[in-house]
């Protein structure tokens, strides 16, 4: 067979965790860690999380159940390679059997890096992707691990990643591998209702781009074929991953700006949640590209940085601005592979796109996102968070560390598309 002969993927995979939908979910923890068979616990969370008591009542309900649980309350907000070695030295020695997750990514990611640590000791460098780790599968199954999250945003209670800094690069990357993925959501809106409107909007972002970047992915059958053995977690666009974007996006474009308005808005929190729960399935098999790529060295270049709304003791940029800053631009660059998949993605963020002449066109959803950035708040480009012209180099070349996500763009990228990007992402209005 000649080099010209490969023929592309004719497979994809699509792998779901279940899901447990509705307020007041959460009372029904127990049950389904017993259902697990777990007996011993490990909770974990943050400090914030903690001081809201949302911990100590699951714990309760528990120990209530008849299972122990103990409380692992130092998860680091958008969690650090230190972090993740933290809680592997914590659960040595331990017979946890289970886990559960209570907050938003940054614990749930933990509790991903808690089972993995538990099951099986390593480095956690061993683990991390290539190249900036040596990408070692996951050896085997990992015990039961419930989610229960407290914001609307990573997904990661759907996802088979668990994203971290690494501090020494200042580059965020993760583990992928499906075994991470956790064995039941808990989505209980009204755990997010505490939630103020930053902490809301930023989240919110993360769900937007998960949504939009896996609709506009590279499609699994534009790939070349993998053995079962070596196909990756991100497989490309997908019919079954576009119709859970679909539905994400649209409910985004009803109840995302409501949310973040009126923290009280039970119902639009509800479907905030369902729109991380259905864009983290989409994502978390489809894939992402270029604005998570970008993300990853806009938050471990972090300068002086404080967000509202969240822990003011160390400069940090959530997750989901890191994410959001750079897509309008992007999605303007990306237009011309899919034009129709473009448009149907602003028309339901809310955008219209009727009557739009070829030229006004690509710019149909770049304007509809930067509508959402100035309703909700978001800062206004890269030099609102302290980047210059002078940081495009070290930007550059950490997101091409990133090419487990930069192989999902829909267009071939390089150092010079992402200097476009970046470039046209410094302000916006």
């Amino acid at each position: 067979m000649g080099c010209l002969d490969i023929p592309n993927e004719t497979v994809f995979t699509m792998e779901i965790t279940p899901v447990k939908v509705g307020p007041g979910a959460t009372n029904e923890v127990a049950y389904d860690l017993k259902r697990l068979g777990v007996k011993h616990a490990l909770i974990v969370t943050d400090r914030g999380v903690m001081k809201l008591g949302l911990p100590e009542r699951v714990r309760s309900l528990l120990q209530e159940g008849g299972i122990s649980a103990d409380i692992f309350d130092e998860v680091h907000v958008e969690p650090t390679d230190k972090s993740f070695e933290a809680i592997a030295t914590f659960v040595q020695g331990h017979d946890y059997d289970g886990f559960v997750a209570v907050g938003g990514g940054s614990c749930i990611d933990s509790a991903k890096a808690a089972n993995l640590f538990t099951n099986y000791p390593a480095p956690v460098m061993d683990y991390v992707n290539k190249p900036i780790g040596k990408g070692l599968p996951v050896p085997g199954p990992l015990k039961p691990l419930v989610a229960i999250p407290t914001t609307a945003g990573t997904g990661s209670e759907t996802t088979a990643m668990a994203i971290m800094d690494v501090l020494s690069l200042k580059v965020k990357t993760g583990i992928s591998h499906r075994n991470l993925r956790p064995t039941l959501a808990i989505i209980d809106p009204l755990n997010t209702i505490t939630l103020p409107p930053m902490a809301t909007a930023y989240p919110g972002f993360d769900v937007l781009t998960h949504a939009l970047e896996s609709y506009t992915s590279r499609p699994y059958d534009a790939r070349p074929q993998h053995k079962p053995d070596e196909r990756p977690v991100y497989v490309g666009s997908n019919p079954i991953s576009d119709m859970w974007c679909e539905k994400a996006l649209e409910y985004l474009g009803r109840y995302f700006r409501r949310a973040v308005l009126n923290g009280m808005d039970v119902e639009a929190r509800t479907h905030m949640a369902l729109a991380a729960t259905f864009a983290g399935i989409g994502f978390g098999n489809a894939g992402v590209h270029v604005p998570h790529s970008i993300a990853y060295p806009i938050a471990g270049l972090v300068k002086n940085f404080i967000p509202p709304d969240y822990p003011r003791e160390e400069p940090i940029i959530p997750h989901g601005l890191s994410v959001v800053i750079t897509a309008p631009p992007t999605f303007r660059w990306t237009y011309p592979v899919n034009p129709g998949r473009h448009l149907r993605a602003a028309q339901l963020l809310g955008g219209d796109v009727n009557g739009l002449s070829s030229a006004e066109m690509p710019e149909a959803l770049p304007n509809t996102l930067l509508s959402l950035m100035r309703d909700t708040g978001i800062e206004n480009g890269l030099a609102a968070m302290g980047y210059g012209e002078a940081d495009v180099p070290a930007l550059i070349d950490g997101t091409l560390k990133q090419q487990r996500l930069l192989v999902n763009c829909p267009r071939d990228v390089g150092a010079e598309e992402l200097r476009q990007i970046i470039n046209n992402s410094f302000e916006y209005w």
